[in-house]
């Protein structure tokens, strides 16, 4: 894998704060952090110093983050964190929807990449789907327009991810569960190399794309 990427959440409910330390010294490779905007995370993002952080919502109800982070209208609060951080040296990402107003807040508050939030692709129903794929690629060619690094993530699959291949400029493809459960099966290893094969194989040809029954 081309890099790792954890969440430390305010309430600790998927990892501990000893798992980033623990990961950050042991992985050969780069060290994603996905953080909610709060003092106390940014503290330990500074003290652990991943290579890039991605600044996500962060809800208490839901089991894992399920959208995106409303940049446009939280420029105030997320400007000192993002200063901060690449104060520091660290990468800076905002998790967001592939929508041109969020592509432009992060622009302007000075993150260096944007993760485009690909939930409501992932679980489009079939009508729906070939238009989730043509708001991806718009945002896509937006933000690298803007300058801006183009990473996406959530509900990404063996499946769907041969349709993201079409899409341009997308450089980071963040997934997690689809491997986590393919590996229950074939085991972590084997899970992780069949996702490399498909996110650097032949992608789709035009009029091919897969649509969810």
């Amino acid at each position: 894998a081309s890099g790792i990427t954890i969440h430390l959440r305010a309430d600790r409910r998927h990892i501990q704060d000893r798992d980033v330390i623990a990961v950050k010294e042991r992985i050969a490779t780069n060290l994603n952090l996905e953080m909610g905007n709060t003092p106390e995370i940014l503290e330990i993002a500074l003290r652990v110093q991943p290579y890039e952080v991605c600044l996500v919502p962060e809800n208490r109800q839901e089991i894992t983050t399920e959208g995106g982070l409303g940049a446009a209208g939280q420029r105030r609060a997320l400007q000192p964190t993002i200063e901060s951080l690449r104060g520091a040296g660290i990468r800076v990402s905002l998790f967001i929807e592939p929508d041109p107003n969020q592509v432009d807040a992060a622009k302007e508050l000075g993150a260096e990449m944007v993760e485009l939030h690909t939930g409501a692709f992932a679980n489009a129903a079939p009508l729906a789907y070939q238009s989730e794929l043509d708001r991806i690629r718009s945002a896509c060619e937006f933000a690298h327009s803007r300058g801006l690094q183009v990473n996406a993530g959530h509900g990404i699959n063996y499946v769907n991810v041969l349709d993201l291949r079409r899409v341009p400029h997308i450089e980071v493809l963040n997934i997690g569960h689809s491997i986590v459960s393919r590996a229950l099966y074939i085991g972590l290893e084997s899970a992780v190399r069949e996702m490399v094969s498909s996110m650097n194989g032949p992608v789709r040809a035009p009029g091919e794309t897969w649509i969810p029954s």
